[in-house]
């Protein structure tokens, strides 16, 4: 077998740490031994309720899957004008909101442009910009996993493109102020506020937000994805909030054809019953309410308040990565970092009550 050929892959690339994706259930339960009915998974912020039933009859009532998709989303566009209050002209759409995220960084990012990155925070962020041969300056959160407000002014001065912003973040639950919001869009830099979390923060109406800011800061674009809130996640549909100026930049290098058919159409029908959506968002924060009490029976953890569908815990005492392993031969699914940062923390997804009551089972079979 011949090997690559010299200088063909670019060096950024070549050195680039893949992204370590989830196992799919069915090859994990394959692994474990176990039915995939048996598994309780609940490391990927998914939600467990799935899609409406809206949407299961839109995927079987459409008869146009042999047809490219609308290339411009005007149907999926207009209903979440509609959702978001806000113009179709700012609103983009794309497979997921990772294809956002990197759209974003292809558009701003030419080799050696610089992000700032907050850790712990979304890995795709510092991901997609090694792709684009950026640099990541980092400002790691403070212990509380607050920013740090002066470091961000720093590496803004320094010369940075964009910064991104997850509220609430990913993995650590907590919110982003809207005051220490306002002060980093005062700074030079394209700030990207990603919402995807945000419906498990505002429960009980269509999502505000920063999108009330948008009017007022050029600099501010905003994503959101259908993953979490709509129970979408298999079918990769996101949409981001855009000034005009970026939108009309981002149009022009989105693949013509990148939210599928099945796509729109569940996200159609999702955004035509948001209010049965609601109700179950609602039955999620308060099953998050009632894991987080649980959680704090266990000596052995300490949960961190969180307003999204997930409760990051610092394991005290034994190895966090040897305790997720426990559970997982257990069938309890939980999320376990690699990174220095989060590598004594586990990220615990919030799911049915009965998948509570099997998670809270085994924690206490593990620590026997």
């Amino acid at each position: 077998m011949m090997s690559v050929l010299p200088g063909l892959i670019r060096p950024e690339i070549a050195d680039l740490e893949a992204y370590t994706p989830i196992v799919p259930l069915e090859v994990l339960a394959d692994r474990l031994g176990l039915p995939v009915a048996q598994i309780v998974k609940l490391d990927a912020n998914e939600n467990p309720y799935g899609p409406a039933p809206a949407a299961l009859a839109a995927l079987q009532a459409t008869t146009t899957y042999h047809i490219y998709p609308d290339p411009e989303q005007t149907a999926l566009r207009m209903a979440l004008a509609d959702y978001t209050g806000r113009s179709p002209e700012e609103i983009l759409c794309g497979a997921g909101a990772d294809e956002l995220i990197d759209l974003v960084l292809r558009l701003i990012i030419s080799p050696g442009d610089a992000i700032i990155d907050c850790p712990p925070t979304f890995g795709m962020y510092r991901f997609d910009a090694g792709i684009c041969g950026g640099r990541v300056i980092s400002i790691p959160r403070r212990a509380d996993f607050s920013l740090d407000l002066p470091a961000i002014a720093r590496a803004a001065a320094q010369g940075a493109k964009a910064i991104f912003l997850t509220s609430p973040n990913n993995p650590t639950g907590n919110p982003l102020p809207r005051s220490e919001l306002l002060q980093i869009l005062e700074l030079p830099l394209l700030v990207v506020v990603d919402e995807a979390y945000i419906e498990f923060a505002e429960p009980e109406h269509a999502p505000v937000g920063a999108s009330d800011l948008l009017d007022r800061y050029p600099n501010l674009a905003i994503l959101r994805t259908f993953s979490k809130w709509a129970g979408l996640a298999g079918l990769r549909v996101g949409y981001g909030l855009f000034p005009r100026w970026l939108s009309e930049q981002l149009w022009k290098i989105k693949q013509p054809y990148n939210v599928s058919v099945a796509a729109q159409a569940a996200a159609v029908a999702s955004l035509a019953v948001a209010d049965e959506l609601r109700a179950r968002v609602q039955a999620i924060v308060a099953e998050r309410e009632r894991l987080f009490q649980h959680l704090n029976t266990f000596p052995f953890l300490t949960p961190f308040p969180s307003v999204a569908n997930f409760i990051l815990c610092r394991v005290e005492g034994r190895d966090a990565r040897e305790l997720k392993l426990a559970l997982e031969r257990r069938g309890v699914l939980v999320r376990h970092y690699q990174t220095p940062l989060l590598n004594g923390y586990i990220r615990i997804s919030v799911g049915t009550p009965a998948q509570t009551d099997a998670l809270i089972a085994m924690l206490a079979e593990v620590t026997r």
